[in-house]
């Protein structure tokens, strides 16, 4: 009898994990919005990492009117109404390594995301000088800080997912602990 309250209580506290999951994995589901600040249209800089005076494409999705983008590392965008991208130069003088907040705004509500300068300028005439060595694209790697993963959640998330939790174990084993009373007298 004992080992069908202890599966009972597995069971319980399995299926309040499981039914807590979909909660914590919906708060980072939006990975167009790597600033957590989640809007009704989608955006996104290609390619998210690019060399000092390179061409990146902005892109909006769901933008019922004309999207303006801005940041410290290049002019000024425009995207009218019914067109869904641009291509901007970055400035030459970006630092390398640096990462940039770019800003989508469409109607007034606004989006962020990052835009990362590569730390390697590759040569422009690799056959003018025998001895220099063209640099491919940089790859840096994923990218890590940004929250790892505990990127997306808050601290109310978090609360309420422990005390779930810890509810489900205090029943598990409360039922598992209790007495029935059968066959004492």
């Amino acid at each position: 009898m004992r080992a069908i309250s202890v599966a009972s209580a597995a069971l319980l506290a399995a299926t309040a994990l499981t039914l807590a999951a979909p909660t914590a994995s919906a708060a980072v589901a939006d990975d167009t919005d790597t600033n957590n600040n989640i809007t009704s249209f989608g955006f996104r800089v290609t390619p998210s990492t690019i060399a000092a005076g390179g061409q990146v494409t902005l892109s909006v999705d769901g933008c019922e009117g004309d999207a303006k983008v801005t940041s410290g590392v290049f002019d000024d965008a425009h995207i009218p109404k019914g067109q869904q991208s641009v291509s901007t130069q970055v400035f030459p003088d970006a630092k390398p390594g640096a990462m940039y907040e770019v800003t989508f705004d469409c109607k007034g509500e606004t989006g962020t995301t990052d835009l990362t300068i590569a730390t390697g300028r590759p040569t422009s005439h690799p056959t003018s000088h025998p001895t220099s060595h063209p640099t491919g694209p940089a790859h840096r790697g994923v990218k890590a800080g940004v929250g790892g993963s505990l990127g997306g959640f808050d601290l109310h998330e978090i609360a309420l997912g422990g005390a779930l939790i810890a509810g489900t174990l205090g029943t598990a084993y409360y039922w598992t602990r209790r007495r029935t009373g059968d066959g004492k007298s």
